[in-house]
């Protein structure tokens, strides 16, 4: 059985073991590890087999530069799975219950980088539609995704959505 909850003290080494390996490649991981030490309002989540931690999930603050204004929000990234136990489920699961969270924490939109046929069945959409692109120029249009949680915070937020700056050495 699965279980989502919040990381705790001592996480940290089966935390980066997932997304090594989910990535194939430390990047991820060491963006992670710099994100706890930076990032005290991130919100990492794990999924839990049998005390082992299978997969992860990580919220830090993200922001939409607009003309005119700075919205505040987060951005989802990354999501991992060991590599055994993915296509159970337990990706979906870990975004569910990370939405949830940013849901009682009234953000008014969580930005993802992420596969296009995935992410939008918990509702994001291309940002390009809502006039917001990402500050990567090497992102495909179709990747760059967000999900509008407050109408009201984002109206005329036409602008560059744009993760913490530790985000940059993975890219």
């Amino acid at each position: 059985m699965i279980t989502i909850r919040k990381e705790q003290r001592g996480d940290e080494e089966q935390i980066r073991l997932v997304n090594t390996c989910a990535f194939g490649q430390p990047a991820e991981a060491d963006v992670v590890d710099t994100l706890r030490k930076a990032c005290p309002e991130g919100v990492s989540l794990v999924a839990v087999c049998e005390d082992k931690i299978v997969g992860h999930i990580l919220f830090t603050p993200a922001v939409i530069e607009a003309k005119e204004k700075e919205i505040g929000g987060m951005g989802l990234a990354p999501m991992s799975v060991q590599p055994e136990f993915q296509r159970q489920g337990i990706g979906a699961k870990l975004v569910q219950a990370g939405l949830d969270e940013m849901r009682k924490a009234q953000q008014p939109f969580v930005i993802v980088l992420g596969h296009p046929e995935y992410y939008p069945r918990f509702g994001f959409a291309r940002a390009s539609r809502y006039g917001i692109v990402s500050q990567y120029d090497n992102v495909p249009d179709e990747a760059f995704m967000i999900l509008v949680l407050d109408r009201v915070a984002l109206k005329g937020a036409l602008g560059i959505g744009k993760y913490r700056a530790e985000f940059d050495a993975a890219m």
